[in-house]
């Protein structure tokens, strides 16, 4: 067994959540889903090619085959989880735990960015 990643403490999952595991595929330069939270945390892994990977606050990174990613859900922005690549369809594994009775992607409309634009890291 090897640990290819991991949480530091335990993601607080919301009482009676719902877990859901999703194969993700997106083409060569796919924006991937557009600004979004989900309601509980999510823990992925990706399958091959790369992924451009940002949440509020953290500066955004290229998550490449092999490599994990996390994201505690609940008020944190979501802001990208596109395809890195010219040339190849990336892929990710991801499972979630979406709270009772709530969607598992919850789109950020443009007035909201706009307010959180101050939590947002800066970009290259």
């Amino acid at each position: 067994m090897e640990v290819i990643g991991s949480v530091p403490g335990a993601p607080q999952i919301p009482d009676g959540a719902e877990a859901m595991t999703i194969l993700v595929k997106l083409p060569p330069r796919s924006a991937g889903s557009p600004p979004h939270r989900h309601s509980g945390p999510a823990y992925g892994y990706v399958v091959k090619g790369e992924m451009i990977f940002e949440l509020e606050g953290e500066p955004q990174r290229v998550v490449a085959a092999g490599e994990t990613f996390w994201e505690p859900g609940g008020d944190v922005i979501h802001y990208q989880d596109g395809n890195n690549l010219d040339d190849a369809e990336s892929a990710f594994v991801v499972t979630m735990f979406c709270a009772p009775g709530q969607p598992m992607l919850i789109p950020v409309s443009a007035e909201e960015l706009a307010q959180r634009s101050h939590l947002r890291a800066q970009r290259p």
